[in-house]
């Protein structure tokens, strides 16, 4: 698939703290996301409320938010970042409560 030339700020919305019913998978395809993502070019910004995630590490994405994922801070960081797209299906369910 050809890459699209219009977007260049992806956010990707983290799944948060691992709970039972939610797996690391999301950490570990949210991990994979970031880093094919920065290899095509594009900037990636990411919300996630956990710091122990790897998703958290520096090099994942090239601005990193650990704050509360709730509507209300996912609508600041978007005010404030200005995304071109936002990937809230590598979050799991709570990825998709707030997308």
């Amino acid at each position: 698939m050809p890459k699209r030339e219009d977007i260049k700020k992806i956010l990707i919305i983290g799944s948060g703290p691992i709970v039972i019913s939610q797996a690391c998978e999301f950490d570990y395809s949210g991990t994979q996301a970031c880093k094919a993502l920065r290899e095509e070019g594009y900037k990636v910004i990411l919300i996630n409320s956990n710091p122990a995630t790897i998703m958290t590490d520096p090099e994942m994405s090239d601005k990193t938010y650990i704050e509360p994922i709730t509507p209300e801070v996912v609508e600041l960081i978007i005010k404030k970042e200005r995304p071109d797209a936002l990937l809230p299906t590598l979050g799991g369910q709570t990825g998709l409560n707030i997308g």
